[in-house]
């Protein structure tokens, strides 16, 4: 199963969880599924629309994902990295 590790600034959902194990086979899949299991974590990651928020990256294997790739097929044994892009000043 794919894993997804999520940045601490986004583990009030997942209760502290860091790396979850989830089913799916398509990167939105596996955000899916972790909101499924901690009901808000999606909202974090993607717009009303569905679509990837500005300041949220997300790697697939250390690689940089592109905003407009939700639906890439991921496999077992893939990592899922969200990063939260955090500004300050």
């Amino acid at each position: 199963m794919p894993v997804v590790i999520v940045p601490e600034a986004y583990r009030g959902p997942t209760q502290g969880i860091a790396q979850l194990e989830v089913k799916a086979d398509t990167i939105r899949g596996c955000l899916e599924a972790v909101d499924a299991e901690h009901p808000g974590f999606l909202d974090l990651i993607l717009d009303a629309s569905g679509r990837q928020h500005k300041f949220v990256k997300l790697f697939l294997n250390h690689e940089q994902l592109d905003a407009d790739v939700l639906d890439t097929r991921i496999d077992a044994g893939d990592r899922l990295e969200v990063l939260a892009a955090i500004a300050g000043g």
